[in-house]
């Protein structure tokens, strides 16, 4: 067999790229028609009155199909959502002024067919998996600081959190998820705070 010229090789490289092209417009057009899975901050709102400085937020979340089979098989996950309120600092480290952490245990019980939401010791069933996210990924004034701060013209800033705990997952799914997209669920957001009426 006679080795390709040097036409050949360039016909043979122009190819193999415009066949890599063509499969990466479709890869990228299936995941645009596919339904989009993940969390969207849809709101965040800091509200200030004499009792406290509070946070109202609501997140959307849909579930990856790996997460969602894992619970089905009874494994917990557990979502955390944290505000904290810093003082802006030009001269040093912004100053950390409050800083609030909710937690929430997700799981399937088979034999019930029922979904339980653990909260500060407290658990609360639900007939539906919808419901039972419900209840974590909205909130009305969340007391951040009670009471509020003094009246302040300095910038203030808030760091909003929601995401699903990898670190409360048990030992071996957590070795087996390294790489895995499906479970890195989160959204961050900050927000610019004024505390001055």
């Amino acid at each position: 067999m006679r080795p390709l010229g040097r036409r050949q090789l360039l016909t043979l490289a122009a190819t193999v790229l415009a066949s890599v092209a063509v499969s990466r417009a479709q890869a990228q057009l299936q995941a645009q028609a596919a339904p989009r899975r993940g969390m969207e901050l849809l709101k965040l709102q800091v509200t200030r009155s004499e009792e406290a400085l509070s946070v109202s937020y609501d997140v959307r979340v849909d579930l990856p199909k790996d997460v969602e089979d894992a619970l089905n098989r009874g494994v917990s996950v557990v979502f955390v959502a944290t505000a904290e309120l810093y003082r802006s600092r030009w001269y040093w480290t912004d100053k950390p002024r409050a800083q609030a952490e909710k937690r929430w245990r997700l799981s399937y019980q088979p034999l019930s067919r029922h979904w339980r939401v653990s909260f500060d010791g407290l658990s609360h069933s639900y007939d539906s998996l919808r419901e039972a996210m419900g209840v974590m990924v909205k909130a009305t004034q969340w007391r951040l600081i009670e009471p509020a701060p003094a009246l302040d013209d300095r910038e203030h800033y808030l760091e909003f959190t929601f995401a699903l705990d990898r670190n409360e997952l048990p030992r071996p799914l957590q070795i087996g998820l390294s790489g895995e997209d499906d479970w890195t669920l989160s959204v961050f957001r900050r927000l610019p705070v004024t505390l001055a009426r």
